[in-house]
């Protein structure tokens, strides 16, 4: 008896698939997704890095046989200690002035937050470059400064002038600069650590300041030093300021060379630049390990160094070769 007109049929009927694979899956040839998109945005951002750095070398504009000439005088190198110098007491002293004001802002007392919140908002609004020329002739204001008694006799008083000179100036203005924006970023980092935290510490009965030195602090510092360090690398570039309060820094030291030499403006120009280039990317290096060594305990495996990162790239383009020539 047949079957009738569309009837099913059985699948120990059914024939075979005409597009079966005649190799097992295992030594079949996997191919990856194709990117087209990705391909012709990197093939366009080769050609213009390409075309930059061929301006870059053979443009005589830059004159690079001058930047060679440049690089290492001592009128640079001198400059770029006076600004290492600078950047380093600046650093320093604001991180702590920022941890203070930030302690204050948290604080139970209204009269130190207040303080501590017309501080921040007073130097984040008035430009740097106002401050430190507020301070350069901060001893037309005020001739002497005295300590003592509030509208009472003074126990002592120092003549301003002899003591303000050019690198305090600029060590204090910048300071009391970098301690509004560090403040904000110590408080943030602060607030980042899970109440849980300050409950426990307090559950077992710690002291107020061991908490904050011992569970909370170095648990804010994961969020902290990316920011600090990133304010940082902006104050390594602040420092230019200084040259208008007649400090020579590394810009200071260029741009005095340039008006005495108007022909090598753009290779100390280049100079300059290069030099801030170094510090920042050497700064970078520093916030990455630092970094990674307070991630300890909050991530299972620790991020890889770049040599690390290298030897993995290596060790995989290797097995993608092996792949390729056993294919």
């Amino acid at each position: 008896m047949s079957e009738p007109p569309g009837a099913a049929v059985s699948l120990a009927e059914a024939p075979p698939p005409t597009d079966a694979p005649s190799r097992p899956l295992a030594a079949q040839r996997v191919l990856p997704l194709r990117r087209p998109g990705r391909r012709i945005a990197t093939a366009v951002v080769l050609v213009l890095a390409a075309q930059f750095v061929h301006g870059l070398v053979t443009n005589p504009f830059y004159q690079w046989d001058r930047f060679g000439y440049w690089f290492l005088r001592p009128t640079i190198l001198d400059g770029l200690l006076v600004t290492l110098e600078v950047t380093a007491y600046s650093a320093v002293l604001g991180l702590l002035g920022g941890i203070l004001l930030a302690l204050a802002r948290l604080s139970r007392s209204p009269v130190l937050r207040a303080v501590s919140w017309i501080y921040v908002w007073a130097f984040r609004s008035i430009p740097l470059i106002v401050v430190l020329l507020f301070l350069y002739n901060f001893s037309a204001l005020y001739k002497t400064l005295s300590v003592g008694v509030p509208f009472g006799p003074a126990f002592f008083s120092f003549d301003e002038s002899k003591l303000a000179t050019d690198i305090v100036i600029a060590v204090v203005g910048i300071s009391l600069h970098e301690s509004a924006y560090a403040a904000e970023v110590v408080r943030g980092g602060i607030l980042s650590v899970d109440q849980g935290q300050h409950e426990a510490a307090a559950a077992l009965g710690l002291p107020k300041g061991y908490q904050f030195k011992r569970i909370v602090f170095p648990q804010a510092l994961r969020s902290i030093i990316p920011n600090y360090v990133n304010q940082l690398i902006g104050l390594i570039k602040g420092t230019s300021l200084v040259f208008y309060v007649s400090l020579l820094d590394l810009f200071g030291a260029a741009q005095s060379m340039g008006s005495t030499y108007p022909g090598d403006i753009v290779p100390l120009l280049m100079v300059a630049t290069v030099w801030y280039l170094i510090l920042t990317s050497v700064v970078s290096v520093v916030q990455f390990y630092v970094e990674r060594y307070y991630a300890r305990g909050a991530t299972r495996s620790l991020p890889p160094t770049p040599l690390q990162k290298l030897r993995i790239a290596i060790t995989d383009l290797r097995a993608r070769v092996r792949r390729e020539a056993a294919v």
